[in-house]
């Protein structure tokens, strides 16, 4: 009798647990359907008409105001008021947010998925990406309040203070803290410990002990250590990253005018054998380029508006570029770097996906072969660890808009929590959760920012 019991009920969560995935996969599907990826996408050209594509026609100007003006203006290095973070640690902070498994394993998703072609809709996401970027800093730093000695911004700021609906913002509140403590927090710590058990055979349940005291040492610290942790770790990752990959692509440098041609020719449809365009092929390419476009640059979610916010910087039209440069680092430079390593190895035939298909890219490298399961690793470890930092910054401001500095010290609690159990967790549940909770915080948001359209203005 028991033993049946014990079978029936294996039967009840077998059957409790498919539904759960039946239905959490509906949810995901309806919530980043076409609907929201249109919404995005038309936001995006909004703003791109309104500000005449400013992100395009002024890049030189923007790079110029921004990324080189670090070597020469020290004010945005160094933060003036003891309240805030320099405008470089703004950036870092939103790029730690934004830069996890998206600009490895979700590029190979993206290909895996939607072929090649996706790639092209990545970038198309980042152009239009960086006109929503620009408005949300912009409309952030101009309703951006203090209270208690800090700066709250974001969409809560502009959504209650700009476009007069405290309901929206706090909407976008409880969406962003679920979204952290989800995707900011245990699928990136799950990624961490994944990579960590394959290669070096490091428990999972050490690894989620080891973050939590890490993060909670540099959390505890509030935004100044954030920031200064994230200054630390982006810039020196980006730059391995980004080197290690220039490396690759140059050992196949004869494959990279036909990876280009691969990319642009799937992205419209047209097949190698055969002629013709296919429409197939061109949904495919769309919806999967979009959507992990989206998902590695944030752009349209709100969170980079909320931690630059923080930066001292009352020049909304400055913090604005500083946003377009980072979706520009994030998805133009880091995720095209990926996808090529993938394209011009051969790797993407290889029937692999996620993390597995970039380490075989990579292992076909001379010079780094064997190494290659080591380095992806190293850098899936470190992008996910300062996305976890970044994003709590997100969730707390969050969770202080709806219950003010009370809910702080138990947040914190909970965040650190679940990052011992992300490590320890299998998570498919939890991804498809997390990116229901991403999808519906671009809803109140994008709805702020065409509602206040035309009080952003170009530079």
């Amino acid at each position: 009798g028991s033993e049946m019991c014990i079978r029936d009920r294996h039967k009840i969560n077998a059957k409790f647990k498919k539904g759960l995935k039946i239905m959490l996969t509906l949810i995901n599907d309806l919530v980043w359907g076409k609907p929201l990826l249109i919404l995005l996408l038309g936001t995006g050209l909004i703003y791109t008409l309104r500000l005449k594509f400013f992100q395009i026609r002024k890049f030189p100007f923007i790079m110029k105001k921004t990324f080189f003006s670090l070597f020469k203006d020290k004010t945005a290095l160094k933060s003036r008021d003891c309240d805030s973070i320099s405008q470089f640690q703004a950036v870092s902070a939103a790029l730690a947010a934004a830069m996890g498994t998206g600009n490895i394993a979700g590029v190979a998703t993206a290909i895996t998925l939607g072929g090649p072609g996706a790639i092209f809709w990545m970038w198309v996401s980042a152009i239009a990406g960086m006109a929503l970027v620009y408005g949300e800093n912009y409309l952030g730093t101009v309703y951006r309040r203090k209270k208690h000695g800090r700066w709250y911004g974001g969409p809560m700021a502009y959504l209650e203070n700009g476009a007069g609906s405290k309901r929206l913002a706090c909407l976008f509140a409880v969406f962003c803290a679920f979204a952290a403590l989800g995707m900011g927090n245990m699928t990136q710590v799950n990624s961490i410990s994944s990579a960590l058990d394959g290669c070096f055979g490091i428990p999972p349940l050490a690894t989620g002990i080891a973050a939590a005291v890490i993060a909670g040492i540099i959390i505890s610290g509030g935004i100044k250590r954030i920031g200064s942790a994230s200054q630390a770790l982006i810039p020196f990752l980006s730059i391995v990253y980004i080197a290690v990959s220039a490396y690759a692509i140059i050992c196949n440098i004869e494959n990279v005018p036909g990876a280009f041609s691969l990319i642009f020719k799937e992205a419209f449809g047209i097949r190698e054998v055969g002629g013709g365009i296919s429409g197939a092929v061109i949904s495919k390419s769309v919806n999967a380029g979009l959507r992990r476009g989206v998902f590695s640059n944030e752009a349209g979610l709100g969170s980079s508006a909320v931690l630059h916010s923080s930066a001292d910087c009352n020049n909304p039209g400055q913090q604005g570029m500083w946003a377009v440069f980072e979706v520009f680092a994030d998805t133009i430079v880091c995720c095209t770097v990926t996808a090529l390593v993938i394209l011009t190895t051969g790797a993407a035939d290889s029937g692999k996906d996620g993390v597995l298909l970039v380490t075989e890219a990579f292992g076909r490298i001379a010079g780094i072969g064997r190494l290659s399961p080591y380095f992806i690793a190293a850098a899936v470890a470190m992008f996910a660890f300062a996305t976890i930092i970044g994003w709590f910054y997100c969730g707390e401001c969050a969770v202080t808009y709806l219950f003010g500095d009370s809910g702080i010290p138990f947040y914190k609690f909970i965040f650190t929590a679940f990052i011992v159990v992300g490590a320890v967790s299998k998570l498919e549940a939890v991804w498809m959760v997390s990116d229901i909770f991403n999808g519906l915080m671009a809803i109140p948001n994008l709805t702020g920012l065409i509602i206040l359209r035309k009080e952003v203005k170009s530079v």
